[in-house]
């Protein structure tokens, strides 16, 4: 073990021991809007008779475990990710053997079209499926990552400077080609640019893939995951603690790119949903 990731461990150990003096129980002052749509997030209040009220219990959604939070008022909240996938009706949370209904709002995303000279990222060889397989393994337990021990903030700072590029939720067409939504918030900066974390995590891994490029993921706790692509550099190691504004690594373009730019994907419960709703847009950008 290096001295950098001995030195992360440490602060790690200290992190969980002072967490494991506290009842377990997260409390906001504020809590995130509620914006029932695809790719939005459900604020949902759990009834008194629902949670115990000495720690926090455990609810779900999809088979998914969810983050609750109770407010000032000592009133627990579930906070759920919904998918960008996610029909528009009613779904529910289940918190000790309880349903609770909440209705997802349609919403429609603009559509985006994208010409690139690299067919291959358009239309992958037989021998770059099973790279991409591989690492889409590796993405998606990153993106199930539960951590209890870390206290989320649900206030994010941005992570680069520079104009907001392409939205959260487009719908794509590489080269005339539909492909999957856009599931992060891109923001355009100069190759080599710093990026800073948005808030506390602890690295749950870092790769270069096949669309991605050079990749980082932060783990916040309960839930709340942040992915960061294309970069030139990568700064942190797997398992390492970062502090809000620690450079994490820099901007570049790396994977499936038409230039430089920060892909920044936020996640709850395993559900990609738009970054913006959890920080403030400046309205110059």
């Amino acid at each position: 073990m290096g001295f950098n990731q001995f030195a992360a461990y440490l602060r790690y150990s200290l992190l969980f021991l002072l967490l494991a003096t506290s009842s377990g129980r997260l409390v906001a002052n504020s809590l995130p809007t509620h914006t029932p749509v695809p790719g939005g997030i459900a604020v949902i209040e759990i009834p008194a008779s629902a949670p115990s009220t000495e720690q926090s219990p455990a609810a779900y959604y999809r088979d998914t475990r969810v983050m609750l939070i109770a407010n000032d008022k000592q009133v627990w909240h579930a906070i759920v990710g919904i998918p960008l996938a996610a029909k528009p009706g009613t779904h529910h949370v289940s918190i000790n053997q309880q349903q609770i209904a909440f209705t997802v709002q349609p919403k429609t995303y603009k559509e985006q079209r994208i010409t690139l000279t690299n067919k291959r990222q358009v239309n992958p060889a037989p021998m770059d499926m099973e790279r991409i397989g591989r690492e889409k393994r590796i993405m998606v337990a990153a993106f199930k990552d539960w951590n209890d021990q870390l206290t989320p903030s649900l206030t994010l700072t941005k992570p680069v400077a520079g104009p907001y590029s392409s939205p959260f939720g487009l719908r794509r067409f590489f080269n005339d080609q539909p492909r999957n939504p856009h599931s992060g918030l891109d923001i355009a900066a100069p190759e080599g640019a710093p990026i800073e974390a948005p808030a506390t995590a602890v690295v749950v891994t870092t790769g270069d893939y096949f669309f991605n490029g050079k990749t980082i993921l932060l783990d916040h706790g309960h839930g709340l995951i942040s992915m960061y692509c294309h970069l030139s550099q990568i700064n942190v190691d797997k398992g390492e603690l970062v502090n809000t504004h620690d450079v994490i690594g820099l901007v570049g373009k790396t994977g499936r790119v038409t230039g430089p730019h920060l892909h920044w994907s936020v996640s709850l419960n395993n559900a990609r949903i738009d970054p913006a709703l959890l920080m403030k847009i400046a309205s110059d950008e």
